[in-house]
């Protein structure tokens, strides 16, 4: 009976340590990824400089009038290349879509780097 309680916490704690564990280093890569702008949401980019950031390698997006690089994420995306249907402009409906859970939206802060200018 004793193994079968130490073999059950060892595997909860592997458990553990696998969602722990991927989760901080996205976080970090994604903060690497702001360190080169303000890393603050004070900048603006109007939806031309967004634009220009339509790859897989250089992945922008809008969401709600706040604008995302989510180029470290673009691999990792459980949806595969439905991350890159709106790279480049606005995803926000397909963002709020019914495929995204609750955690997607605590993620997405890590890759904001600053707020779509208004249009004139």
């Amino acid at each position: 009976m004793e193994i079968i309680v130490i073999i059950s916490l060892l595997m909860l704690l592997a458990v553990g340590v696998w969602f722990i564990i991927p989760n901080s280093q996205k976080k970090g890569k994604a903060k690497e990824s702001k360190s080169g702008s303000t890393g603050k949401t004070s900048r603006s980019f109007s939806k031309e400089e967004v634009s220009e950031h339509n790859t897989r390698k250089n992945c922008w997006i809008i969401i709600k009038d706040k604008v995302y690089d989510v180029t470290p994420y673009v691999e990792e995306h459980p949806g595969g290349d439905a991350i890159l249907n709106n790279a480049g402009a606005d995803s926000t409906e397909g963002f709020f879509g019914p495929q995204h859970g609750t955690r997607v939206f605590d993620i997405i802060e890590d890759f904001c780097i600053g707020l779509l200018k208004a249009s004139s």
